[in-house]
């Protein structure tokens, strides 16, 4: 059995009691609609100054006009919460009747800064996802790769006769080296990696534009970093452990986390934030996703520490803070954040749309650190 995070932190020797660094971008965000969004965007708005929001609502977001009126929505919510400054990037939801004219629409938007591939059936509401990218969708990707449009990429296969804890290695040979292949030019991001194949494949294929900009890079979870399977198990069935793609094993958590404070510039911070009200997570088919936005840069910290690579921290704010603007040519923030050694404790369950509200990825359990400051 894996020990919990507060049995490994014991053993990590204290180097830092607190630390400040660039305020951190979150490059995998999910943020849903309406009542429900205006409960979630405040805790990712005190903790990062950008995100990039995923479309899979109902209906998707499929379109430029689309992907603005959800923006503004964001805004909207943001102040209304109090939570400060607050910057959404929009993506746009691939499906196989996107025009290389949107994409255009798109790229010239300057609000919408990538596309996303839902893999039909893979995750939450991807019912109107591809089934067959490079059948369905080669006109789209070829204006992406015109127009410097990214694809996000979640990277899993459906088909019935894989394991899925094979989904995401199955994923590589199968539609991201094809892709790659095809598609030299375009930037791709392999979003929550979650497997040693994929973070091998993200760090040995090193290719840059003309500029000099990486074409392929990936996001890392903080469940995914700091947890195997064996969470998913641990005193029983544990609903709020699981996610899309699931828990892998040690070995897997291993080369993440070998990733992640690695310093190589394609790895960047992806929470994959996910709310769903209690109910819906503790029922006969429990929703995936694990709620860690409020909490998201403790656990990071954490993450880190355990690999002993918070002796200073350069290493976090280079995954946290610079890697992911880098690969997306934008500005680091100007702003920073302060942790401190000040451990709290994960509330058991936080306000939501309904009486049962939602219970927080390690809802609980004891974290070593805290944000004290953010500007």
């Amino acid at each position: 059995m894996q020990p919990t995070t507060k049995q490994h932190s014991q053993t990590v020797k204290a180097q830092l009691t607190e630390f400040s660094i660039r305020r951190p971008d979150d490059w995998h965000l999910h943020l849903r609609d309406g009542a429900a969004l205006d409960h979630v965007v405040g805790a990712t708005a005190k903790q990062f100054h950008r995100a990039i929001v995923m479309p899979n609502l109902k209906p998707p977001v499929t379109t430029t006009d689309m992907a603005v009126a959800y923006r503004d929505r964001i805004l909207t919510a943001v102040k209304k919460s109090n939570a400060g400054s607050f910057e959404p990037l929009m993506v746009l939801y691939l499906t196989g009747a996107t025009t290389p004219a949107e994409i255009e629409k798109a790229a010239k938007s300057g609000v919408v800064k990538a596309v996303k591939l839902y893999p039909a059936g893979a995750t939450t509401n991807s019912e109107a996802g591809v089934s067959d990218l490079l059948g369905q969708c080669s006109d789209a990707l070829e204006a992406m790769q015109k127009h410097d449009l990214p694809l996000l990429v979640h990277g899993e296969v459906t088909d019935s006769d894989v394991d899925v804890f094979d989904r995401e290695a199955v994923f590589i040979d199968r539609v991201m080296k094809p892709l790659r292949a095809r598609f030299p030019g375009l930037r791709v991001v392999f979003e929550h990696i979650t497997t040693k194949q994929a973070a091998e494949f993200v760090r040995d294929e090193v290719t840059r534009d003309s500029s000099g900009r990486l074409l392929l890079g990936a996001t890392l979870t903080p469940q995914h970093l700091l947890y195997n399977r064996n969470s998913l198990f641990n005193g029983g069935l544990q609903p709020h452990w699981y996610c899309l793609p699931i828990l892998k094993r040690e070995e897997h958590r291993v080369a993440l986390l070998e990733a992640a404070v690695s310093g190589l510039p394609q790895f960047f911070l992806g929470t994959d934030s996910a709310p769903h009200a209690k109910h819906l997570k503790e029922m006969a088919c429990g929703c995936a996703g694990c709620y860690s936005a409020p909490y998201a840069m403790e656990m990071y910290a954490e993450a880190f520490e355990l690999a002993g690579a918070l002796d200073t921290p350069e290493k976090l704010e280079l995954f946290a803070s610079l890697n992911g603007p880098a690969f997306y040519g934008l500005a680091p923030n100007e702003g920073r954040i302060t942790l401190r050694r000040q451990s709290q404790t994960i509330p058991a369950n936080l306000p939501f749309l309904t009486d049962s509200g939602i219970v927080p990825f390690r809802a609980g359990e004891e974290l070593a650190w805290s944000m004290v400051d953010s500007d």
